[in-house]
């Protein structure tokens, strides 16, 4: 997934929505209504009641061969039960207004919650094998294939519940969680704003806020807190519901604090996070509080409002980008790096993989979704001519790149946590920014470019933290009580003001705006995986940059392992140790290195 709390400016098009590109989900599926659907899930009903019949209660005495036997049938019904499940989150997120997409994919997810129950017992098994049985069967190579598989679920082995409350919960799900989220994204979809007389979709209004004319940024976040104050209600509702959803599987399962179910889907100890969110934290003034206060000064402002933060600078070149020069900039700097990865990058951007045309009832923001690895990923983003949209297009592109080569894994161990599935987005942002900044000569151009840059890592790096912990302090007070949305709005603006800093006031309509972001809802404390991704890259690119012997093999060799090797595992080769305290401190030192330069050249430029 990308930043989706990036925004573009809506003027200046480079394209009309009709000569941008749409992905074609045929090689998923033809449509909602081809017979294959219905064939595929019958079959994995089928296959999933036999799984059950061969293997259940019989694991604990299976050879290894018969074990590894027993995983990778698992593994290819699951597979081919994704690939229907890909093809109905894809069509939703192309077609959100959609009622009758909705029903589909409500049908499809309910359906699949049925089969799955069948094989949920697997898992849960696998899990009460002992520790000393499993060694020893792991010492057959029969099973090498499997150890990563075996190795991660054995993460989950503290916090399995019986059988049959695990099979409760998870087909609840489908009336609990999975619901409150569909609300959620339908609500979202229908929000609509008036600008210029003209009744327009929310997400027009989130694209001003980056306009030239700050009486048109003004209007645009006046209306967005309108809108977000009319569902407010709603909002809150739902965002308290599922706090205590999570609380009350948290408690059962005897998870430590709210994040931690979080932080071991992403392989990642608690410490390690916590480091990061403390140097994060700590670097506030000689990041985000040093570079806006500079802002504001350009701006020619004592103090901004929220309708400013992304405010372009004066004398910046706002001049659209066509879409094909887009595609250019990008393959040209995956190229440059590597011609591998410039071949598959080139793969996407000649395929219609892409969905690239911002229209109405589509999802706002932007993603990269693996599917199966016996299809392919898909890319759907916004794009609006901007140069900011041309590096959520590098972004996504690292995705999808990272996603073909970890396909070789297989379904199972292709799938890479969220602390490190950012890395390969990030590095290929960071490709795209340093071909562009070393091909510029122009100081002022250079200056505007640096200036992006920073607002992008500071949305990638600050400002997700922030978001961390407003989710942090929100879960906690949940835990007593159901919490109103003006107690909510208190502890977003506090968190807001602190990472943002004394250039910043703001005004009290800003506390809405926690109740937009979709991650909160869809994904609870995934946003620190941006963080951790951008600060990883920065010292990983600090390596590349130094002139590594050999980096860009390495580098594919790192995304090629998929989710077979832990972060300590991927970063050894490049002599980097994200649990050592001077990691991080050496990704947000190039942050701040970029606010000297800019600094530098403001005192010059003055």
């Amino acid at each position: 997934m990308s930043r989706i709390f990036d925004i573009a400016a809506e003027r200046g098009e480079a394209a009309t929505p009709a000569d941008l590109p749409r992905w074609d989900l045929s090689d998923l599926y033809a449509s909602p209504d081809d017979p294959r659907i219905e064939a595929d899930l019958k079959a994995g009903d089928v296959r999933a009641r036999a799984f059950s019949d061969a293997w259940k209660g019989r694991l604990a005495g299976a050879t290894p061969a018969q074990l590894a036997e027993a995983i990778g049938e698992y593994e290819r019904i699951d597979e081919d039960l994704g690939r229907i499940a890909s093809y109905a989150q894809l069509l939703f997120a192309a077609n959100t207004a959609d009622p009758a997409v909705g029903r589909f994919q409500q049908t499809i997810n309910e359906r699949m919650t049925d089969i799955s129950a069948h094989l949920l017992f697997f898992t849960l098994e696998l899990n009460r094998i002992d520790d000393a049985d499993l060694d020893g069967k792991l010492a057959d190579p029969a099973l090498a294939h499997w150890r990563p598989f075996l190795r991660d679920l054995r993460v989950f082995r503290p916090y399995q519940l019986s059988d049959e409350v695990e099979r409760v919960l998870m087909e609840k799900s489908v009336t609990a969680r999975s619901a409150w989220t569909r609300l959620f994204d339908e609500t979202m979809a229908q929000m609509t704003v008036t600008l210029d007389g003209e009744t327009k979709p929310l997400d027009v209004a989130f694209n001003r806020l980056t306009d030239r004319d700050r009486s048109v940024r003004e209007a645009a976040a006046r209306e967005i807190s309108a809108c977000l104050g009319a569902q407010s209600r709603l909002l809150t509702l739902i965002t308290n519901t599922l706090a205590k959803d999570k609380a009350i599987g948290d408690g059962l399962r005897g998870y430590e604090r709210p994040g931690s179910s979080r932080n071991r889907g992403n392989m990642v100890e608690d410490s390690v996070v916590d480091a990061l969110v403390s140097a994060v934290r700590d670097a506030y003034p000689r990041l985000s509080h040093r570079y806006y206060r500079m802002k504001a000064r350009w701006l020619g402002l004592e103090h901004m409002e929220h309708w400013d933060r992304n405010a372009p600078l004066p004398g910046s070149d706002d001049s659209a980008i066509a879409w094909d020069e887009a595609k250019r900039i990008v393959r040209t700097a995956y190229t440059g790096f590597d011609p591998a990865l410039g071949t598959i990058a080139g793969t996407f951007l000649d395929r219609p993989w892409i969905d690239a045309a911002p229209v109405p009832g589509k999802s706002s923001g932007a993603f990269a979704h693996p599917t199966v690895p016996s299809a392919h990923p898909y890319i759907l983003m916004n794009y609006r001519g901007r140069a900011r949209d041309v590096m959520t297009l590098a972004h996504e592109l690292g995705h999808g790149i990272h996603q073909v080569l970890a396909a070789r894994q297989g379904y199972f161990n292709s799938g890479t946590p969220l602390t490190l599935a950012e890395t390969a987005s990030v590095f290929g942002e960071m490709l795209t920014f340093q071909s562009l900044l070393d091909a510029q000569t122009d100081p002022a151009r250079r200056r505007f470019l640096l200036a992006s840059k920073v607002e992008d890592m500071l949305n990638t790096v600050v400002r997700q933290i922030a978001f961390y912990c407003f989710e942090t302090r929100l879960h906690d007070e949940r835990a007593k009580g159901e919490l109103s949305s003006d107690r909510i709005g208190e502890i977003w603006r506090e968190v807001q003001t602190e990472s943002l800093g004394p250039a910043f006031e703001f005004t009290p309509d800003y506390d809405l705006y926690w109740s937009y972001v979709p991650h909160f809802v869809h994904s609870p404390f995934y946003v620190y995986a941006y963080a951790f991704g951008d600060c990883l890259v920065n010292a990983l690119y600090g390596v590349y940059r130094e002139g590594a012997p050999g980096f860009a093999e390495r580098y594919r060799a790192m995304l090629e392992a998929g989710g077979t090797l832990r972060h300590k595992e991927l970063l050894a080769p490049f002599g980097l140790d994200a649990s050592d305290p001077g990691f991080w401190a050496r990704g947000l030192d190039v942050i701040s290195g970029f606010i000297d330069e800019l600094e530098q050249g403001s005192d010059a430029h003055e």
